[in-house]
């Protein structure tokens, strides 16, 4: 395939290029980079004008449910929907059912993963032997498989000394240990935010300290024995105040945000009359802790975006706020979420656009710089900043068909997405 992509604003993963330029992708790969057209050129053309060219969105942290709860999604239709939601890469949570705990576990996902139809998947191994928080899991054979990075998501790893094991044992390899902080003993029977949220509605509240406790925890950790310590979706200003200080100390120490944790409250929650689609783990915080979040994005305390999509049925989350299942569907309006959130409230585009590129490759280790060199992978997205649609979950390729974001209008979608020699995605030109 070759295509020509011209006259586009160019993002290199750091900033936007001046002036626009032109892009060539010939037989998978980055042929031609310029604000210069290409000479005889003979293929495909599509005129970008107005539209940011940038690398390939990159999602650390997607629940893909396969193998074994197929029914609330899979590899294929987590595939597409990544696709449509500007993503090229997903990594795959590995607290499926089996988990994804041993080599064979990690080889299968990471062979279907390269042979989809959409987004790339990679495969995330478990810290722990069945997720039991036991027994160390089998690490670096699951890294000779195709694992990327560790963890026992959906819960922290319950033993401290078998995190530190881990750390310890992952030192000096570059593979990082994703942690969901979080101590379990003062979550219980949490459904919401401990704060406005408990105290008025009557539901059990999940302290703040809860994640901060973990954070700590990780943190001694990591100072201790080396290591390189990922928290995932963090949702307290505390936890980033925490991260912002291990940083300066030089500790190998990144974290991402979820768009939800950026986008809503727990005053959406009371504002929605306790919908089950906003009820997710960590809970939504208060305003002051979502507005830390995007302080984060702007100071670079957090390093990336990751999705958290978290599809079940239906019958799952359509039920009364106490009994529905916690977790958030976003796959195909994360970005956007983002981007708009950003200029609403005049955050740099580059901070989230960054955080969705750059960062999750530098994290995984797969390079950070020169991303759209010449010579180089195709792993595009195009972004319209300009486009403005209605989230519509009906009509999303993920077999989750609901979300705390339907029905709301956002300005800024991905249009394209292209991995080496195949247009994984594009939109319809109407809006």
């Amino acid at each position: 395939m070759s295509i020509w992509l011209k006259n586009a604003t160019v993002f290199d993963g750091k900033a936007f290029m001046e002036g626009t330029r032109h892009l060539v992708v010939e037989g998978g790969q980055i042929a031609h980079l310029g604000a210069e057209a290409p000479e005889g050129f003979e293929g495909q053309t599509l005129d970008l004008e107005g539209k940011w060219l940038c690398p390939g969105f990159w999602d650390l942290h997607t629940h893909l449910r396969e193998p074994g709860q197929e029914w609330r999604e899979d590899l294929t239709s987590g595939s597409l929907a990544g696709a449509a939601g500007g993503y090229t890469t997903l990594v795959a949570m590995p607290n499926t059912d089996p988990p994804v705990d041993c080599p064979s576990a990690v080889s299968y996902v990471a062979r279907k993963g390269r042979e989809l139809p959409g987004a790339r998947v990679l495969p995330a191994g478990c810290v722990s032997k069945e997720r039991k928080g036991e027994e160390l899991a089998e690490l670096l054979k699951m890294a000779e498989e195709g694992a990327v990075l560790f963890t026992d998501d959906g819960a922290p790893v319950r033993s401290s000394g078998l995190l530190r094991l881990a750390l310890r044992y992952l030192d000096g390899t570059g593979l990082a240990v994703m942690e969901h902080s979080e101590d379990r003993s003062l979550f219980g029977k949490g459904q919401v935010h401990e704060g406005v949220i408990s105290a008025v509605s009557g539901l059990a509240g999940v302290p703040s300290s809860c994640e901060v406790l973990g954070v700590q925890r990780g943190i001694e950790l990591l100072r201790e024995v080396g290591g390189c310590l990922h928290f995932t979706h963090l949702s307290a200003a505390r936890s980033l105040e925490l991260i912002r200080a291990a940083k300066a100390e030089g500790l190998s120490v990144t974290c991402d945000v979820t768009p939800h944790h950026l986008t809503f409250s727990e005053e959406d929650v009371m504002a929605s009359g306790y919908d089950g689609y906003f009820k997710v783990n960590p809970p939504l915080r208060s305003v002051r802790d979502r507005e830390a979040l995007w302080g984060g994005i702007e100071d670079g305390t957090v390093d990336a975006i990751g999705t958290d999509h978290a599809p079940w049925h239906a019958d799952e989350k359509d039920l009364p706020f106490q009994e529905a299942s916690f977790g958030i569907a976003s796959l195909e309006c994360a970005a956007a979420g983002v981007l708009d959130g950003a200029a609403r409230r005049g955050v740099a585009a580059e901070k989230v656009l960054a955080a969705l590129t750059r960062a999750p490759r530098c994290i995984l280790g797969r390079g950070g710089d020169d991303l759209l060199a010449v010579g180089a992978e195709a792993d595009l997205t195009v972004v319209d900043p300009d486009r403005v649609e209605k989230v519509n979950p009906r009509l999303w390729r993920s077999k989750a068909k609901h979300s705390p974001w339907s029905g709301v209008v956002l300005k800024g979608w991905p249009v394209l997405t292209l991995l080496g020699d195949r247009v994984l995605w594009r939109a319809s030109e109407e809006q």
